[in-house]
């Protein structure tokens, strides 16, 4: 489910749970500031909506799962933008929601990332590998990889000219020529722009995800297959299966 603990009066009230609270009861017509932050105006709105969905005595609190949650996903849009994106991420900044927003809905659908259980997947794996659209480089220095064959680092500097870079980090001279030579954008001369170009960023991630066939195990809506995909292993599996409920219910009918 898209929260992880109750909202409202009385409630845990957890930041996250809250924004994304926040943003359903817009997509319903109230006008909240989406801070995360349970006050009166929340509560007010919570009121409001169960009294509109038909709740002779609202509780004025919504729990995982309950009918008010469900009322709510009624009123999701079908064509996700910012507010979905943004309660998908909602540790994510409302400047990197919007810097990456058109990249995404375009280069997605250009990689065939189209069915919305596809772009859940997607959605979820990316928000893991970016920190929620904060980092487009890996914080360490790249010296790991000096001299690593396997990733076609076969040249003096090759470890950090070529550390991970994009939403889903593409590594190596192997794949960074890779994607030079599938895409015909020179990433091999420059590979800093990878970092620094929010389309290269999304670009990349789409081309791995296209590379690898993700597509299939989405379809199969298998968190851990595709995970082992992207990390070599199941680190981070727990959150990635929080961000995928959380795109489920915002991107999936």
């Amino acid at each position: 489910m898209c929260i992880s603990d109750a909202v409202g009066s009385g409630c845990a009230n957890q930041r996250g749970d809250v924004k994304i609270v926040q943003v359903l009861l817009n997509m319903s017509g109230a006008a909240l500031e989406t801070d995360g932050a349970y006050g009166k105006n929340t509560g007010a709105a919570i009121v409001s909506f169960q009294k509109s969905a038909g709740q002779a005595q609202p509780s004025g609190r919504i729990d995982v799962g309950d009918a008010t949650l469900q009322e709510l996903k009624k009123k999701v849009p079908a064509d996700w933008q910012a507010p979905s994106l943004q309660a998908i991420m909602p540790n994510a900044t409302p400047s990197r929601v919007d810097l990456f927003l058109a990249p995404l809905k375009s280069k997605m659908q250009a990689a065939g990332i189209a069915d919305p259980l596809q772009q859940a997947h997607f959605l979820a794996q990316l928000a893991h590998e970016s920190g929620e659209l904060c980092y487009t480089e890996e914080i360490a220095s790249g010296d790991a990889y000096e001299g690593r064959a396997d990733l076609g680092n076969t040249q003096p500097g090759d470890g950090r000219r070529f550390k991970g870079r994009g939403l889903i980090q593409l590594t190596g001279r192997a794949n960074y020529t890779q994607f030079k030579t599938d895409s015909g954008i020179d990433v091999v001369s420059a590979p800093d722009q990878v970092a620094t170009d929010p389309d290269l960023a999304v670009a990349v991630s789409c081309w791995f995800w296209q590379k690898h066939k993700l597509n299939a195990l989405a379809v199969g809506d298998d968190v851990t297959a595709i995970t082992k995909v992207v990390n070599g292993g199941d680190r981070g599996l727990a959150e990635r299966q929080r961000f995928f409920d959380k795109a489920k219910f915002f991107l999936v009918p």
